[in-house]
């Protein structure tokens, strides 16, 4: 499991309670490799591994990212993934739309908030810990229907926009954090269509064999993560490792 990381390194996952988050946590405590995995998440999660720090905060909000800071200083940080994202949302009347005419500019608001500003002002929060010498893994979850060059279908206007600019705010921090820590890489990944309430209400759409447990996503990705050199920081990656257009 990512051997450009040392042995001990320390690890970070936000939205540690969704299925994805869960996920990663539970691989990264099954290896002896990690000494320190903090889960962020509004609820906090129990393990009765001691190497875990369940941090319980709402980082797409400023008071959440104030006590991350606070809960991890300059601590250094190996790897970092984050899992927080936005698609859908019942009781604030947001669904991916059909047509232009159903965009609404709250949920347009909303939806950049969560899935662009939100990893953006993460990583501006841990820059303390990312910087220096160290090796250091950056993931954010991204969705292949962010990629402009890949997007035949339409629809879908405040996701698919919301996610190319989470790709350009990650690119642009890779380019930044090649100088702050030339042993940082930094990654936009696509975990493929995977077994949780964000996807629910469309899963009857996806072909056979391509909606995906969460423990597959969550191996799937680290494998990948495995794979990555500083030379590939900037990279949008899926869960197969296959290159994805911007």
């Amino acid at each position: 499991m990512l051997p450009q990381l040392p042995d001990g390194f320390s690890a970070l996952v936000t939205g540690a309670s969704g299925g994805i988050g869960t996920a990663l946590v539970e691989k990264l405590l099954a290896s002896p490799r990690p000494g320190r995995v903090y889960a962020v998440s509004r609820q906090a999660i129990c393990h009765p591994d001691p190497r875990l720090t369940a941090l319980p905060l709402d980082i797409t909000t400023p008071q959440g990212r104030a006590g991350l800071a606070e809960a991890i200083g300059d601590t250094p940080l190996h790897l970092l993934i984050n899992t927080v994202g936005l698609l859908h949302d019942t009781q604030a009347g947001i669904a991916p739309e059909k047509k232009l005419g159903d965009l609404d500019a709250e949920a347009l608001s909303r939806l950049f908030q969560v899935n662009a500003a939100t990893p953006a002002l993460l990583l501006g929060t841990l820059e303390g810990s990312l910087k220096g010498r160290h090796p250091a893994v950056i993931a954010s979850l991204s969705a292949r229907v962010g990629s402009i060059g890949d997007n035949r279908l339409g629809g879908w206007y405040a996701y698919r926009a919301s996610k190319a600019a989470h790709n350009m705010l990650m690119k642009t921090v890779a380019v930044e954090m090649h100088r702050l820590n030339p042993q940082a890489i930094v990654v936009c990944l696509h975990p493929g269509t995977t077994d949780t309430p964000l996807s629910a209400p469309f899963q009857s759409r996806v072909p056979e064999g391509k909606l995906f447990s969460t423990a597959f996503v969550a191996e799937r990705l680290l494998e990948v993560l495995g794979r990555r050199t500083p030379e590939d920081s900037g990279d949008f990656r899926d869960w197969n490792d296959d290159p994805i257009a911007w």
